[in-house]
């Protein structure tokens, strides 16, 4: 179950961040004026992704605690506002930033394995991690087998 969600992307005290999409439209008349459109995320649209990330609720629990109607329609409109362009860029650098926030806890883990851990078997398969993630990737040995008759006719007359 879902708890509400903790402003992950964006400082809360802005209304509705922006976002990188945009959008080009065709403001009327003869000289055909474009018009750059920046999108905005809106409070709930925010909410949604926020508890997302967050938590890992599935769509009908985020969608329930974002303010999204209840039941079935929340749960398809919620699955509609995730595919708009501007959310789903906003959906990344969330997911972005909680994992390079997370990448310290998981190095930690990995090295408390390495050092800690019952079995021999994980130790080195954590030791083998960290060596290669420090660049210290061991030479692969590869074998090739060649199949096949190998027939050597020598005339000596």
């Amino acid at each position: 179950m879902c708890v509400s969600p903790v402003s992950l992307c964006f400082n809360t005290r802005k209304k509705m961040p922006l976002t990188g999409h945009s959008h080009l439209s065709h403001k009327g008349g003869t000289r055909g004026v474009f018009v750059l459109k920046q999108y905005r995320l809106t409070k709930k649209q925010k909410t949604l992704v926020d508890t997302i990330v967050a938590f890992g609720c599935s769509v009908k629990e985020a969608s329930a605690k974002s303010g999204y109607a209840e039941g079935e329609s929340g749960r398809v409109t919620a699955s509609k506002t995730l595919r708009l362009p501007h959310v789903q860029e906003y959906m990344q650098q969330c997911i972005r930033q909680s994992i390079g926030l997370n990448a310290t806890i998981a190095s930690r883990k990995v090295l408390d394995l390495a050092s800690n851990a019952k079995s021999e078997y994980v130790q080195l398969e954590a030791s083998k991690d960290i060596l290669d993630r420090a660049g210290y990737k061991p030479v692969e040995k590869n074998m090739t087998l060649v199949q096949g008759n190998i027939s050597v006719n020598i005339d000596l007359t």
